[in-house]
């Protein structure tokens, strides 16, 4: 439809440039596009325009809205839409491969291993999406597409906007659903549906892929649908004696008649496909997932239980569980919930499963450590989380010499478990390490009190980092935590010449020291800015990306370089890669709102406001204490115009810690735009007894509208 795409080019113009078109089906066409803002191949699926008009922007809008909040290694991510001009569209990542219907219709019967095995990713990301309320309702082979051997589910939410215009599509002849998937509740119009109707589809859809057909065939529409309600699918084994009998009786129950009679949930139809089982390794034997058992490329590494008698080794836990984060980071083909996220369950008694679902991961890495004088003894296990089989445990008893070597073996054991299949240069081992064991003690200590993030936990970490330097002068590392200690009490507590001469020379030193250090550039990079060169910072942040594109402080410090310097579009540029390399970080999507405001960019910073209040919220989820994420998520809701809320957002920050003056001053910010003058002041009063930035209270335009004040002059006053 040449017409429609020059429709699209002319409306979208700007956004996206238009290629071709690439699929159409009967509720939509497809195009290949580029995503001009994000420099990314998309895919546009543009509902025909008969469609469109019965449905409504309003309705399609409303529950696009819902779909996109999923995020699942399974899921094709929705990553925008709208209307233009009378058409509706959605807009998803583009997709090199083709849809299980292709590899179907190429090749007929697939092996009954894999064909079980993309049934349960499928099933896992089902059961995803029904935990937070979604159905799919148009489970079929065209929505699950394969890449590089995974299954990814498209189209969610789609078919539920379309539902709620069903009589007037009716009305024109269209039908909802696909008659050979279509579960028999749907097909008699039923208006309650469950996920017990995507279960049924799934079935269909695995029935298919053993047999080459589906259950149920015929010459009409209305003879498929009859025989759902008249007939029983033939016996599968009947047709393929290979499919083992678990698998036939798992599929019969996904396929019964009545809701009640099928599994309830996704994850006890993917579970019960499962047929191989768990054993229980011999004593200090590992454990390897087998074929049928693979799963999505996901984990999250919990903190290791401190098993020690004296309970004094949780340094060295955290220590042990951010270095695997860190080496599986690495892997381009491997999502790892950030240190951040992960470290939210420590001490925490949750199930793997509950874990898993609340940081949208499939697998998480679990373990323990026990040490005695210099011997230690480290368990480990791997868990799928839709259905809580084991898969991969090993233990390691070793001396204290040898913990790299552990951290690595681990890390690459993980590895071979998920299959994930690795280039030469993303492997997570990238050199012999010859650090001194004491001194990683108290690099780990002095890391542990860094990520604490308060005034006083960032001088005992500095203490510690002087103290892994004295007994190992050439550990670069240490340097480099050691300058972000004194970056950071320079900007926040204490701008002293002391602290940025620190940062400056101790920078400088982790670079002397391990020139192919990504940290070490990062660390360059905030010591540059804190001492305001920003070309040179800005070359040094570019280094470190070369050398580690996953690091996130790069990106997102560079991002607050430019926005000093008021280079708004490079700002929101680096504030955008910076939540991509961490999507679970709301900083970067709170402050990419105010770059977007700054420029004029309503849309664009409505959205990334709603996005970063969204990321808030699931923080303080895990966080609850984290007051920063209550102060900055009120921002992004007075910007959105909930005021009230806003207000219990502020109230509930100052509750945690009244007397942290940066608390203190971001809340007095938020109350400003809320046009709470006195209580802004009252923040500011209580700020500058303990210690406040003057240029911040000088300078900022967050404080304009106080600036009359007689009581904010005052204060101001007070400045010697």
């Amino acid at each position: 439809m040449p017409d429609l795409l020059d429709q699209l080019q002319r409306t979208l113009t700007g956004r996206y440039h238009f290629e071709r078109e690439v699929g159409r089906g009967g509720m939509a066409t497809v195009y290949l596009a580029q995503d001009l803002k994000h420099r990314r191949p998309v895919a546009v699926k543009v509902l025909h325009p008969q469609l469109a008009a019965n449905v409504g922007s309003e309705r399609f809008l409303r529950e696009i809205e819902i779909a996109a909040g999923l995020n699942h290694p399974h899921i094709l991510t929705l990553i925008d839409s709208g209307s233009a001009n009378g058409l509706l569209y959605y807009v998803m990542p583009f997709v090199e491969g083709e849809s299980l219907r292709g590899r179907m219709t190429r090749e007929g019967r697939l092996p009954v291993g894999e064909a079980v095995g993309l049934t349960r990713r499928v099933a896992g990301a089902l059961a995803y999406a029904h935990a937070r309320g979604v159905v799919h309702r148009d489970v079929k082979p065209e929505n699950v597409m394969l890449h590089e051997g995974e299954a990814m589910v498209t189209d969610f939410g789609i078919a539920k906007a379309l539902s709620e215009g069903s009589e007037s599509l009716t009305q024109t002849g269209m039908s909802l659903g696909t008659p050979a998937y279509m579960s028999p509740e749907q097909a008699s119009g039923d208006h309650v549906i469950d996920g017990r109707s995507d279960i049924y589809s799934l079935g269909c859809m695995l029935y298919e892929m053993l047999t080459g057909e589906p259950p149920f065939t015929g010459p009409t529409v209305q003879a498929v649908i009859v025989k759902r309600f008249t007939e029983n699918p033939r016996p599968i084994r009947g047709l393929r004696p290979d499919v083992p009998e678990e698998v036939e009786a798992a599929l019969l129950r996904a396929l019964a008649r009545a809701p009640g009679e099928r599994f309830a949930a996704a994850a006890q139809f993917a579970q019960a496909l499962s047929v191989e089982g768990t054993r229980t390794p011999p004593e200090g034997a590992p454990t390897i997932v087998t074929a049928s058992h693979q799963v999505a490329r996901s984990i999250a590494v919990l903190p290791f239980a401190d098993m020690s008698p004296q309970k004094d080794q949780e340094y060295l836990t955290d220590g042990l569980a951010e270095e695997i984060i860190n080496a599986l980071s690495k892997i381009q083909a491997l999502h790892v919930a950030s240190r951040i996220s992960s470290f939210a369950f420590k001490g925490k008694t949750e199930e793997l499963e509950e874990v898993g679902r609340k940081l949208k991961v499939s697998t998480v890495l679990a373990g323990s450590l026990r040490k005695a004088g210099s011997r230690l003894r480290i368990s480990a296990q791997l868990v799928d989380v839709s259905n809580g089989y084991q898969l991969w445990s090993d233990r390691y008893d070793r001396d204290m010499e040898d913990v790299f070597a552990v951290q690595d073996e681990i890390a690459e054991s993980i590895v071979k478990a998920l299959r994930v299949v690795m280039k030469k240069e993303e492997r997570p081992i990238e050199a012999p390490r010859r650090e001194n064991v004491r001194a990683y003690e108290y690099y780990l200590r002095g890391r542990q009190l860094f990520h604490l993030s308060r005034h006083q936990s960032f001088e005992f970490a500095q203490r510690m980092f002087e103290r892994a330097i004295e007994i190992d002068a050439g550990y670069a590392k240490a340097y480099a935590g050691l300058a972000d200690t004194c970056s950071f009490l320079f900007m926040e507590f204490d701008p002293s010449d002391a602290n940025r001469d620190r940062a400056d020379i101790a920078s400088r030193k982790a670079l002397e020291l391990d020139p192919g250090l990504a940290e070490a550039h990062a660390s360059r990079g905030l010591a540059l800015l804190v001492g305001r060169a920003y070309e040179d910072a800005s070359q040094a942040f570019e280094e470190a990306l070369r050398l580690d594109p996953t690091l996130f402080e790069a990106p997102y410090f560079y991002a607050r370089s430019h926005f000093q310097r008021g280079n708004l579009e490079e700002a929101a540029k680096w504030f955008e890669r910076a939540h991509e390399t961490r999507p679970e970080d709301y900083q970067s999507l709170v402050l990419l709102g105010s770059v977007y405001s700054a420029l004029g960019h309503r849309a664009d910073a409505e959205s990334a406001f709603r996005r970063g209040l969204a990321v808030a919220e699931q923080r303080l989820e895990l966080y609850p204490d984290d007051a920063r994420a209550w102060y900055l998520g009120a921002g992004a809701l007075i910007q959105l115009g909930q005021a009230d809320r806003a207000r219990e957002w502020l109230s509930r920050a100052l509750e945690l810690d009244p007397g942290d003056a940066i608390l203190l001053y971001n809340v007095a910010c938020g109350h400003t735009q809320l046009g709470d003058v006195d209580l802004a002041i009252d923040c500011l009063e209580r700020a500058v007894e303990s210690f406040i930035n003057w240029d911040w209270l000088e300078h900022d335009s967050d404080l304009d509208p106080l600036r009359q004040h007689p009581r904010f002059q005052d204060l101001l006053a007070r400045r010697r």
